[in-house]
C-alpha cells in the first residue's frame, strides 16, 4: 500500500518543519516558476538557502505547488502554484493567511493524499498501529515498510530526521534543552493530532484519537467523497467502516473513531440531498447520488465561499 500511495522521498525538508507563512509565501512568490532556482531566491523569499529548499519541498508536499515542464531547461522543471494552491492561498484565495482552522485540516489531508512525498507522515497516520510510540519504534516501522515496498536502500538516519520533523510538526518537544527550531511555531500543531505521552517526560508521544473541535463536518464529507472517488469502482456508496479504517481514509488521516465519523456524516447528510447516511442491518454506509469527485469539490468550494461570505458580512 505504501508504494501505491507515496514516493521514496526522505529528509527533503532540510530538518525544518513548516512554519507560519511558508505555504502562502511559496504560492505568492512562485511566479513564473523559477524563484526556487534563482540565485536571488534567498533575497526574494527572505530566508536562508536551506529554508528555500524547505519551502520548496513543503509547497510540493502540501500540493500548493507543482512541477511543470520547462521548455528552456528540460532538466530543471518549473515550480509553480497549483490550482489548489491558488484557490486556497492565492491573493484572491479562500484563506490566504490560514485564519480558518479548516484550511489546516485541508492541507493535512492534501499532504497525505497520493502521490504523497512525505512517506514517513503517510506511514505514521495510515500504517502504524501504535497509538503511543517513541521515535525508534516509528523509525524502525518506516524502514521496514520501505524495504517491503521494494524501494532502494533507505538510509535510517534520513528516516530518523523525518520522524523528528514529524513530531515537531504536530507537537513541541519537552525533553532536554529546546533549540530555537523547536520553539518556532508550526500551524499544524493547532490540529491537536499528537501530544507528549503522559508520564514519559517527553520521550514518547501519542496520537489524539476522537472528535476534533476545529474540524468541520464539511471537510469530513469532502475527504470521505475524495476517498470514495479514489477507490474508482464506480459505486454510489461506501461503508463507514472503510472510511474509518482503510489506509488513506479520513478516519486514519484525521484520527477519528468510526462512531465520530458516522455522527459527522449523519449531521452533514441531513443538510444535503446528494448525501445520505444509512444503517441497514447495522451496516453503516454513506450513499451519494452524484459523482463523488465532483461532489467533493462542490462541498469544498461551497464551504469556503459561505465561510468567506459570513466573514465579510460580520466585518
Amino acid at each position: 500500500m505504501l508504494a501505491m500511495s507515496a514516493e521514496p522521498a526522505f529528509a527533503r525538508h532540510e530538518t525544518f518543519h513548516p512554519r507560519f507563512g511558508w505555504l502562502r509565501k511559496a504560492v505568492s512568490q512562485a511566479g513564473d516558476g523559477t524563484v526556487f532556482s534563482d540565485a536571488e531566491a534567498t533575497v526574494k523569499l527572505g530566508v536562508g538557502k536551506n529554508m528555500v529548499n524547505a519551502i520548496r519541498y513543503w509547497g510540493l508536499a502540501y500540493k500548493v505547488l507543482e512541477q511543470r515542464p520547462n521548455p528552456s531547461r528540460p532538466r530543471l522543471p518549473l515550480i509553480m502554484p497549483s490550482a489548489f494552491g491558488e484557490a486556497l492561498l492565492g491573493d484572491s484565495g479562500w484563506d490566504p493567511y490560514l485564519e480558518d482552522p479548516a484550511s489546516l485540516w485541508l492541507l493535512h489531508w492534501k499532504l497525505l493524499a497520493a502521490p504523497c512525498v512525505a512517506p514517513t507522515w503517510w506511514v505514521a497516520f495510515n500504517d502504524f498501529a501504535a497509538t503511543q510510540f517513541n521515535e525508534s519504534q516509528l523509525t524502525a516501522h518506516v524502514v521496514q515498510l520501505a524495504a517491503a515496498a521494494g524501494w532502494p536502500t533507505v538510509v535510517e538516519a534520513s528516516v530518523k530526521k523525518d520522524v523528528d520533523c514529524l513530531i515537531r510538526t504536530y507537537t513541541v518537544r519537552r525533553q532536554g534543552r529546546q533549540s530555537l527550531d523547536d520553539v518556532l511555531d508550526c500551524p499544524f500543531r493547532e490540529l491537536n493530532l499528537m501530544e507528549v505521552a503522559a508520564g514519559d517526560e517527553g520521550r514518547a508521544w501519542r496520537f489524539v484519537v476522537g472528535d476534533k473541535a476545529t474540524l468541520p463536518d464539511d471537510l469530513i464529507a469532502f475527504a470521505s467523497l475524495e476517498f470514495a472517488a479514489a477507490a474508482g469502482d464506480g459505486a454510489k456508496s461506501i461503508s463507514v467502516a472503510r472510511l474509518a479504517h482503510d489506509p488513506g481514509s479520513p478516519g486514519q488521516v484525521f484520527r477519528l473513531t468510526e462512531t465520530g465519523l458516522f455522527d459527522s456524516l449523519t449531521r452533514f447528510g441531513a443538510t444535503r440531498e446528494e448525501l445520505t447516511v444509512v444503517e441497514p442491518a447495522g451496516l453503516r454506509q454513506l450513499l451519494f447520488t452524484a459523482d463523488p469527485a465532483e461532489l467533493a469539490e462542490k462541498i469544498l468550494s461551497g464551504y469556503f465561499s459561505i465561510d468567506a461570505g459570513e466573514e465579510a458580512r460580520s466585518a
